[in-house]
């Protein structure tokens, strides 16, 4: 990533819109971003950072804290970023959530936070690839450089305080930033898949041998050889069994046979029986059937000329309805005759009526016409009264207007006085701004040395317990070393009497030569073993690390200490007499100040507002006075035009009768002449309908007693033809009369008919049916005679019962010994499956155990890739470091396990060249660790870019640190970033060394003022 250009609004300590352009600077350039504390320089990089990912470099600040208290409030706080990545650029901007002015109306709302992304093109459009959600822009970045806010944080950008993080990082912390850098997320998931599948594999097994102990349990067998025992019994007691149930069904299928056979047999005889009562009840019941039949012959035949009669009967009843119509239509003609006389009289009458209606229709027009005339008059009558309210309503505006000019001119006078007040609290702004910034300077030095004052009384008890421990693992080893020495004494001791032991006399001594052996060696207690001795030095040397580890915890806290004297001696001399001040003191003192300016900086706003207060006021002052002027030529024209109305209304009054000028008499006269004509016309309607409706129903009367003369003859005529037809019908059935007809007619009801005929149907069927089915019984039977069918009954009785005992037996054997067969074959797949599984595990565990760290160093694969990662870091590192230190220090890394459970294998060490030794790199000196730090943040680019994976590592920026440099190893600091920027490098420091400003000639300088801190580009 290499920045192109930055710029900034109401951001941090700039309240204006500040523009870095990085391209003045060169394409790989060496900067200082040089300023007084407190300007802002820090600030840039938090821009920069803030941009990327939405944090700070020290993530010590929230988005919604980055807004400057001076900036003008209709700026909005929001930084733009244009940076590059390889060959392709980028623009990402950012808004922070804050108040800020409503667009329309007074007072303030929430902004949101806001995100955008842009590719831009070699042409220089931009395609959008993230129009404003926050959480899309931060993911897309992540994508986009490979890294995520805090190992931006680590790698490219090393802010104050920061140095020593990268370089005191465990082996995990360690283990997550080089995964994301060198994308070895590969191997993790390697790991992740050989534990699960191992898991699920011992998963599987523990299974399968609960299985195999379910398989038994469930057949009530402890182990498997009580299976094949019982096996083997249950065929020899399965075969006798099975001949068994042979013999007892077989005799069992010859007795059902033969029960079978004599119950068909005896059933046959017991339908003879029952066929011979039946038929004999049948012929009982005959003679009644007989009369039942007759009758049933004589209905029928009645209703077969049943409808002859209907016929007939109809006929007679249209006759006699045809002679009383053709009596009531005399009777109707003679009425239409008599209302046509009436209606006559009536319209010889209408000519009057015509007369009386023509004079009333000619009333009714005159009084018509008046209506116009009246609405004339009420028109300009309404119209002068409207004139007359408008004067008076303008009158009242005219009013109201002198009293608001008359207001306002007021009003000014009040703002002007208010104005010149705060003008003279708003001058003292810039005195008051320069006394904040001593009270901030003063606040941030008395927190420093709140701070280093709390740090050195720690570090004093520190040491001090430290000291204490030393003593304490100073005589442990002391007790120890003499433990150690006299054991190995007395093993020594230990092997001459076990020599002397061995020695007769005359034997040479192994040691002396010597033949003589005039005092031999002896021991009285038990002699120590060589693992005695070996254990012995093992735990002095263990105590002998304890007190060298101490030793140099004792030596850093010591440092440390002296380190935070001379900053705690620095600051009391920077705040001089304010050092005997207390935080809370120096901090009511700065919150006196930033009141002050405050209230200095909100009269200043003021005044501004009060400005345009007076000119608004000025404006409406002058608007009210046109108001005023206008107001009064309205009046005067209302008045003229109420006099042109009054004489219209007086010539309107002229020609309208007085007592048709209520509007109410008009309508009234109107609506009762209008009944008048009504009432009339509607007279001369109804005679003229009622004299014509007479001619036509005297007219439709005539046609309706003809054609009623004309139904009854017809109807005579049809009643005729129909008693002929019923005659010959009756002459030609069984009936003697038409009384015969009758009584068989209605002898049976329809329900009692269909009754009769279905039992006379279902006898002559059963009669039938038995009658066959009794020859064919006595055909069957003949020659044939009844057997015991209840002795046979209870033989086959007792042949299911010995047979159901043996099907029993035979099932409990044979379920049994197929419920072992099943638990044999069940057990033979579990054994194979738990086989297969054993199998697998054995590869599949051992390579899980190894890639997830459970073997040997504890190291899983993918630590283990990253320390062969981390030894090319740190070669490219110790090189840089070998240069800043003169060749002192190297940086390697620690192989030795951690204790316990901790992760191991990606912790540093620092080897030193001057004591030959290997230690912590806890155990460096501030500026020691900032070489450290410098140089493994330029190894680290080194090697990730070699490696690629898309992450180029092109930028570095510094934050402080040179201060705790002697000058050659600054000297020796500048050269590496210098070699470090021809390589093709950005790099950006931040210092307050006066020899990196000699040293560095580009740099932007970051200038702070009172109205807020500004930017210039200053270039050799």
């Amino acid at each position: 990533m290499r920045p192109i250009s930055l710029r900034m609004s109401a951001f941090g300590p700039f309240a204006g819109t500040e523009f870095i352009d990085f391209s003045q600077l060169g394409r790989n350039p060496l900067f200082l971003l040089n300023g007084p504390t407190g300007a802002g320089k820090t600030t840039i990089l938090d821009a920069m950072c803030f941009a990327l990912y939405g944090k700070s470099t020290g993530d010590e600040r929230e988005a919604a804290q980055m807004r400057c208290d001076l900036a003008d409030e209709s700026l909005l706080t929001e930084v733009v970023f244009e940076f590059e990545l390889g060959q392709q650029r980028y623009r990402i901007r950012r808004v922070p959530d804050q108040e800020r002015l409503k667009k329309s109306g007074d007072g303030v709302t929430k902004q949101k936070p806001e995100a955008q992304l842009s590719k831009i093109a070699d042409d220089g459009s931009e395609t959008l690839l993230v129009p404003a959600k926050v959480s899309e822009a931060n993911t897309e970045m992540e994508a986009l450089t490979g890294l995520d806010a805090d190992q931006f944080r680590q790698v490219m950008v090393l802010p104050q305080g920061k140095f020593r993080q990268l370089l005191m990082a465990d082996s995990k912390e360690r283990e997550k930033i080089f995964s994301q850098l060198f994308q070895t997320h590969i191997y993790r998931k390697i790991e992740d898949s050989l534990k699960s599948q191992a898991a699920s594999i011992r998963n599987a097994a523990a299974e399968q041998k609960n299985i195999r102990e379910g398989i038994l349990q469930s057949a009530d067998l402890s182990q498997e050889q009580d299976l094949q025992e019982e096996l083997a019994t249950l065929d020899e007691a399965l075969n006798t069994a099975s001949n068994d149930k042979a013999q007892s069904d077989k005799a069992y299928d010859e007795a059902s046979k033969q029960f079978e056979v004599a119950k068909l047999l005896s059933a046959d005889f017991e339908q003879q029986t029952s066929l011979k009562a039946s038929l004999a009840l049948l012929t009982k019941q005959k003679p009644s059937i007989d009369k039942q039949q007759l009758n049933y012959d004589q209905a029928k035949a009645a209703r077969a000329i049943e409808k002859f009669d209907t016929d007939y009967r109809v006929r007679f009843n249209e006759a006699k309805q045809a002679s009383l119509a053709q009596t009531q239509s005399e009777t109707e003609l003679s009425q239409a005759k008599q209302s046509l006389d009436d209606a006559e009289q009536l319209f010889k009458q209408v000519p009057e009526k015509d007369a009386q209606l023509n004079v009333a229709q000619e009333q009714l027009r005159s009084l018509q016409s008046f209506k116009p005339l009246l609405e004339e008059l009420n028109k300009f009558n309404g119209l002068h009264k409207a004139e007359q309210q408008k004067l008076d309503l303008q009158a009242e505006q005219g009013k109201a207007l002198k009293q608001q000019l008359s207001d306002t001119t007021e009003q000014k006078a009040k703002l002007l006085q208010q104005q010149s007040e705060l003008r003279q609290q708003a001058d003292t702004q810039a005195a008051k701004q320069k006394i904040l910034g001593v009270a901030e300077q003063s606040v941030e030095q008395g927190k420093q040395l709140a701070a280093l004052n709390k740090q050195l009384a720690e570090s004093q008890q520190a040491m001090e317990q430290s000291a204490g421990q030393g003593k304490r693992l100073r005589e442990q080893h002391q007790l120890a070393e003499q433990f150690a020495n006299q054991t190995e004494f007395n093993w020594h001791q230990g092997q001459a009497a076990i020599m002397a032991k061995r020695l007769n006399q005359g034997d040479a001594c192994p040691v002396c030569g010597s033949q003589e052996h005039p005092h031999l060696a002896a021991s009285d207690g038990e002699l120590p073993s060589e693992g005695d001795v070996k254990h012995a030095r093992e735990s002095e040397q263990q105590a002998k690390d304890k007190l060298v580890e101490a030793r140099q915890q004792y030596s850093v806290l010591k440092a440390q200490l002296s380190e935070w004297e001379g900053q705690q001696q620095n600051i009391h001399q920077q705040m001089a007499s304010k050092a005997s001040l207390s935080l809370p003191a120096l901090t009511a003192e700065l919150e006196q100040a930033q009141q002050a300016l405050a209230t200095a900086h909100q009269a200043h706003k003021k005044v501004a507002e009060l400005q345009q207060q007076i000119e608004q006021t000025t404006h409406a002052e002058q608007a009210l006075q046109n108001k005023v002027e206008l107001a009064k030529d309205a009046y005067r024209n209302i008045k003229e035009q109420m006099g042109v109305y009054q004489a219209q209304h007086e010539r309107a009054e002229q020609n309208l009768p007085e007592q048709y000028r209520e509007p109410q008499l008009l309508e009234q006269a109107i609506e009762q002449q209008s009944a008048k004509t009504e009432s009339l016309k509607q007279n001369i309607s109804t005679v003229n309908q009622a004299y014509n409706a007479a001619r036509e129903a005297l007219s439709a009367k005539q046609s309706g007693a003809t054609a009623a003369k004309q139904s009854l003859k017809l109807a005579q005529q049809t009643l005729g033809e129909a008693k002929i037809t019923f005659s010959e019908q009756l002459a030609g059935s069984c009936f003697d009369n038409e009384g015969a007809f009758n009584i068989a007619l209605n002898s049976l009801s329809d329900e009692e008919f269909s009754e009769l005929e279905a039992l006379l149907l279902s006898f002559n069927q059963h009669l039938t049916k038995t009658t066959v089915l009794l020859e064919q019984v006595k055909a069957k039977l003949k020659g044939k005679k009844q057997q015991n069918v209840e002795a046979l009954e209870q033989a086959l009785v007792g042949h299911l019962t010995l047979r159901n005992q043996h099907d029993v037996q035979w099932n409990k054997l044979n379920s049994r010994q197929q419920t072992l067969q099943d638990i044999q074959q069940k057990l033979l797949n579990a054994d194979k499956n738990a086989e297969s599984l054993q199998a697998k595990y054995n590869v599949v565990g051992t390579l899980a155990d190894v890639a997830n760290g459970q073997t040997g160093n504890k190291i899983s694969l993918q630590r283990f890739v990253l320390s062969v990662l981390l030894d090319d870091v740190l070669l490219q590192a110790s090189q840089r470091l070998q240069l800043m230190s003169k060749g002192r220090y190297q940086l390697i890394r620690k192989e030795q396990r951690a204790k316990g459970n901790k992760a191991s294998g990606l912790e540093l060490e620092v080897e030193d060249s001057y004591t030959s030794k290997v230690r912590s790199v806890a155990t460096l000196s501030g500026g020691e660790s900032f070489m450290a730090a410098l140089a493994m943040a330029l190894g680290l680019s080194d090697v990730v870019q070699a490696y690629a994976g898309g992450i180029k590592l092109d930028t570095l920026f510094i934050d402080e640190g040179f201060g705790s440099l002697d000058q050659e190893s600054l000297d020796l600091a500048i050269r590496t970033l210098i070699d470090l920027q021809s390589s093709g490098r950005m790099v950006g420091v931040i210092s307050h060394v006066a020899e990196m400003k000699e040293q560095i000639t580009s740099r932007i300088d970051v200038l702070k003022q009172s109205g807020g801190s500004t930017t210039h580009i200053v270039m050799p």
